[in-house]
């Protein structure tokens, strides 16, 4: 009896705003060639990445059946998308209405047993990634994918003349070599890492309208969701907390909130990209995500929280009892520093502005989450409103609550969300 086909699918999906414009991708790869065997993309209209994912593994099993109707098969599923692959071997719970019916047409198309799924990095799916984005490309232009048009197969190996890989990734022998190892391993361990994708250039220079109004087509925005860190020692005393004092970390309560924050980002399946403040306890809510949904921690020091100086591990009544003077000018003008050396507001705004400018450009079209503090998230939302600086003193961020600001092409912010902790149940 001969042995059963080997086969590999790499598959993806986008959507430009999440829901947005969105396509898919899908490749059918020989493991011992590296040739590429089928392609397929496709736009399919307004839908969110978790749909477009799901499209994508369909097409991809889809040509696997169409190719070998009557061929014992195995395939490898690879993709980048941590909600699929976990999800599709049974590790995670489909809660999802819209996802539901997806699994279930993914997993009718061929025998359960033939089919296995690997999470990969980003850099490693290029080949769908870039099938997706033509899918979306076309779209935008009013049309579908013609596989005439395809470009993706410039970041496919086509040979493999060698069973090591000896050059650097991509090239044909490495990606061949790589295929292969992964068909022999029942399930590798991933490494966790991203790479940008390039920004989407927009077809028009106009200011996104709001209100009632529709926004033209400015492609993509750099969309930060702000996660504020969960919940330390300090927190339910409503102490300063900054930069300058102790780096506390996550009280019990704050480790619940980190988990229950990672659930719901899972759910949703809309961060691509973690960035966090330095501190400890964003640095372990972030994690607790980026272990959830199999993503990397960038870290920024743009995003820490103020230099509260001498003021730091206080009460504010405390303050007002030792700084009083001090803590009155605080108060009155941005430009006044906490005592002993500490950050003022216009200084910490100057910081995490030029950080925003940095993750708008890095992050273009993309959703990023940002784990960071109440004085950066503020100072974000105010930017983004030109509210003036007294505006700091009347907003409320509760610990691991989310706020959403997007960044358009033409430079224009849309807060989109403040302070929201339904999440937290």
């Amino acid at each position: 009896m001969p042995a059963p086909r080997q086969l590999v699918v790499e598959a993806d999906g986008g959507s430009r705003g999440n829901p947005g414009p969105a396509g898919y991708g899908a490749v059918v790869i020989d493991p011992d060639t590296a040739q590429v065997l089928a392609e397929a993309a496709e736009f399919i209209g307004v839908a969110s990445n978790n749909v477009a994912e799901y499209r994508g593994l369909i097409a991809g099993l889809t040509a696997v059946r169409d190719l070998f109707p009557d061929t014992d098969v195995r395939v490898l599923v690879r993709m980048d998308s941590k909600l699929v692959v976990e999800q599709m071997s049974g590790r995670w719970k489909i809660k999802h209405p819209d996802m539901k019916p997806l699994a279930a047409r993914a997993a009718e198309i061929l025998p359960a047993s033939s089919v296995t799924y690997e999470w990969i990095p980003r850099a490693e799916n290029k080949h769908a990634d870039r099938l997706a984005n033509e899918a979306m490309d076309a779209g935008r232009r009013g049309g579908q994918w013609e596989p005439s048009s395809s470009t993706a197969d410039l970041d496919t190996p086509r040979a493999a003349p060698e069973p090591e890989p000896s050059g650097p990734p991509g090239d044909a022998a490495a990606g061949a070599a790589r295929v292969r190892a992964a068909m022999a391993a029942a399930r590798p361990a991933p490494t966790p890492a991203r790479a940008p994708e390039s920004p989407q250039v927009p077809q028009a220079a106009q200011a996104p309208q709001v209100g009632w109004g529709s926004a033209p087509d400015l492609g993509s925005p750099a969309t930060f969701v702000l996660l504020r860190h969960g919940e330390t020692v300090l927190t339910p005393e409503k102490r300063f907390s900054g930069s300058g004092g102790s780096d506390p970390e996550l009280s019990a309560t704050g480790r619940d909130q980190a988990a229950r924050a990672a659930e719901a980002f899972a759910e949703r399946g809309t961060v691509q990209e973690i960035v966090s403040s330095p501190l400890r306890r964003c640095r372990e809510t972030a994690a607790a995500v980026a272990d959830r949904l199999g993503l990397e921690v960038r870290i920024e020091e743009g995003l820490r929280e103020t230099d509260f100086g001498a003021w730091e591990g206080l009460t504010f009544a405390e303050v007002r009892e030792r700084f009083g003077s001090d803590l009155s000018a605080w108060l009155a003008s941005p430009e006044v520093a906490p005592t002993g050396g500490g950050e003022s507001f216009t200084e910490v705004a100057e910081r995490v502005a030029a950080t925003r400018d940095r993750l708008v450009a890095a992050y273009a079209g993309r959703t990023a989450l940002l784990v960071t503090h109440v004085t950066p998230i503020k100072t974000l939302v105010r930017l983004a409103l030109g509210a003036p600086p007294e505006s700091l003193f009347r907003m409320e961020l509760s610990p691991a609550s989310l706020s959403v600001v997007a960044y358009y092409a033409d430079g224009n912010p849309s807060l989109r969300l403040l302070n929201d902790t339904s999440h937290l149940g």
